[in-house]
């Protein structure tokens, strides 16, 4: 992985391009991610992935750690900003590690977990489509339709991927070329760290589809139930008797659409081969139509269909997820406690497809 350059280090982090004009207002999270990089100090050890050209310009594509630096320490990667238009996941993250900061001054508990655990953090993946209000990255590729990989059973086109060009939605770029320079780093970024790790965890952070908050699990291009159904059966279990009032769906991605090339797919079947060692990655939807019926003058903005436009309302959803985030530092923490063996595991995998399997899905 490259090293930090000096521009991005945190004692310059002041003198990048975030602090110009253009992207205090085109990108203000970019210019408060450097910010929080600066605050965390010794806490926080900082990569750029990639720079992504936008026109004259380079973007730096972030990744932040906080906690033990073993390879073999339990993992939990938070990540956002996949797709431009979607600023309230990478916002989420961002709160979320604000918080974080803020509580290791003082909370010597948060400082005991993070000695056990690795928290990694790439809140902006896509900089150019998110400066823009774009779905897509600044070549048009949608980047959760980016990996080689083609649905087992694909849905409806065009929402599933399409290769005939930019100018249409959920292009997913030209067959045999590499992946887009955004969606090649997250790849890496996820090899490496959870190279060695027993257990890990993914949250990727997304917006936009129906009225409620949901948790998406692979496969999005299968109607196969995911090998580790019964670890994520456990999750959910655990996760509804710590909150049962929460707001979430627990179902994998095909229950709702099936889509050629994601990224999540791809790095769990890659992670598959690595028997000893359990990756769980889960997206979290969040379900913004509920605040289009609330105030419907967000029909009349595109970002409006994808993030909450009234500040109190903007306050609530940074709220209402933190309890989740705080869940998956402390399940990742205690994965041996937990995770199903044996026994155990049998049980859970026949509650999971009683749950998430449909007639013929196997």
């Amino acid at each position: 992985m490259p090293s930090l350059p000096a521009s991005a280090r945190p004692d310059a982090i002041d003198e990048t391009l975030s602090q110009t004009r253009y992207y205090r207002r085109r990108l203000p999270e970019l210019h408060r991610l450097e910010r929080l990089i600066r605050k965390g100090g010794q806490h926080i050890e900082t990569t750029v992935l990639a720079e992504i050209r936008d026109g004259d310009l380079a973007l730096p594509l972030y990744a932040l750690r906080l906690g033990s630096r073993r390879s073999d320490a339990p993992v939990l990667l938070l990540t956002g900003g996949i797709h431009g238009v979607e600023r309230i996941g990478s916002q989420l993250l961002l709160s979320q590690l604000a918080t974080l900061i803020s509580r290791l001054q003082w909370d010597e508990g948060l400082q005991q977990d993070l000695e056990r655990i690795r928290l990694v953090f790439c809140p902006l993946i896509n900089p150019v489509g998110m400066a823009h209000g774009w779905r897509s990255n600044g070549n048009g590729v949608d980047l959760m339709r980016n990996a080689p990989l083609d649905a087992e059973t694909p849905g409806p086109w065009p929402l599933a991927g399409h290769r005939i060009g930019r100018w249409l939605p959920w292009y997913r770029g030209r067959r045999d070329t590499p992946m887009q320079p955004e969606a090649q780093a997250l790849c890496e970024l996820v090899r490496s760290e959870i190279d060695g790790a027993p257990f890990s965890l993914a949250l990727d952070c997304h917006s936009g589809f129906g009225m409620r908050d949901r948790l998406w699990f692979p496969y999005a291009g299968s109607n196969r139930l995911l090998e580790h159904a019964a670890e994520v059966h456990a999750l959910a279990r655990l996760f509804e008797r710590a909150q049962p009032h929460h707001p979430y769906v627990f179902e994998p991605q095909c229950h709702q659409y099936r889509t050629h090339g994601d990224l999540w797919d791809y790095l769990y079947r890659q992670q598959l081969a690595h028997r000893e060692q359990v990756f769980l990655p889960l997206t979290l939807e969040m379900g913004s139509w509920l605040w289009v019926r609330k105030n419907l003058r967000q029909l009349t903005s595109f970002t409006g269909l994808f993030n909450p436009l009234v500040p109190h309302r903007h306050k609530r959803i940074l709220r209402r997820h933190s309890l989740l985030l705080d869940f998956l530092i402390r399940a990742t923490r205690s994965w041996q406690y937990w995770l199903p063996q044996d026994d155990e595991r049998v049980f859970h995998q026949r509650q999971a497809q009683r749950r998430w399997s449909r007639t013929g899905n196997g």
